[in-house]
């Protein structure tokens, strides 16, 4: 949950900045968070799930 909530609020700023810098516009934007909605309510969502969770293990044992 924790991981997952982080990666939300982390992609919503990046949109955010990607709107306000001008490189993607208000339409695009709305149909990537619109398919992200509907492909979470698909059967890929639990694949995708475990990717994430799968890479975000893979940074945390990384020893800087």
């Amino acid at each position: 949950m924790a991981i997952s909530l982080s990666v939300v609020l982390l992609l919503a700023v990046i949109l955010v900045v990607m709107i306000r810098g001008g490189s993607m516009k208000a339409g695009p934007a709305v149909v990537a968070v619109l398919f992200g909605f509907f492909l979470a309510s698909t059967g890929m969502a639990p694949s995708i799930n475990r990717f994430m969770n799968s890479l975000a293990d893979m940074v945390n044992q990384i020893n800087f």
